[in-house]
Formats: C-alpha cells, sequence, structure tokens
C-alpha cells in the first residue's frame, strides 16, 4: 500500500472510530489553496477539524507529536477557508483534535484521540 492509500485507510479508520463516538462527518479531505483538514465533522453543535496521524511505531515521536506549529497554521487557516465557505457554520463553536492512530505490538490499532489538541 502506498503513503496515500496508507492516509485513506487510517482516515477511514478514524472516521468510523470518532462516528461510534457520536461525531457526524461533514466533509473528508477539504482543501484550500492553505492546506488540507483530513476529517470534518459535528460534535452535537460543535463543528471539529480533525487531524489524522498514524505512526507504525512510536520510537521517535508520538503521532500527535509529530503536528508542528506550522502544521496548526496551515490547518487553522483552512478551517476559516471552510467557514468562509460554509455559512451555516460561522456560528458554531470550533475545535481543533488529532485522532493518533499508532499500532501496538499485535499489529492493533490503538487511538488517542485529543481532543482541543491546540487552539488558535
Amino acid at each position: 500500500m502506498n503513503s496515500h492509500n496508507t492516509g485513506q485507510h487510517y482516515e477511514a479508520l478514524a472516521c468510523s472510530f470518532l462516528e461510534q463516538q457520536g461525531l457526524t462527518l461533514l466533509t473528508s479531505n477539504f482543501h484550500s489553496r492553505l492546506g488540507e483538514i483530513d476529517l470534518i465533522m459535528l460534535d452535537g453543535d460543535t463543528l471539529v477539524f480533525i487531524e489524522v496521524r498514524f505512526r507504525q511505531a512510536s520510537q521517535f515521536a508520538s503521532a500527535a507529536e509529530s503536528i508542528t506549529q506550522a502544521k496548526q497554521q496551515r490547518i487553522i487557516n483552512t478551517a476559516k477557508m471552510f467557514l468562509a465557505k460554509n455559512k451555516a457554520y460561522q456560528q458554531c463553536f470550533c475545535r481543533f483534535d488529532v485522532i493518533a492512530i499508532e499500532l501496538d505490538s499485535a499489529e492493533e490499532a490503538q487511538y488517542h484521540w485529543l481532543k482541543a489538541a491546540f487552539t488558535e
């Protein structure tokens, strides 16, 4: 599986996991000239912008730790573009989450959901 397919696979797993937690998918892989947001979902009345990270082994940095300040800023700016294009959500409270997926020693996916992982 190439890296693009791997990314799509783990984004789909993350989406299913979050839907089981009660979130509703609005869109996936939202692109703008400023960047991309993996998943945009509703958690009740809260609009959630979600970065999905996968790591096979966390020997260097965890999946969540791999999101740099620059990446956070691109996600925030892309979220602003989403809101500008989707006026129905402009009054929603917004949150930036990270869902980190790591494989354990038995090759089973472990989900680490970090709500409000970063802010503007």
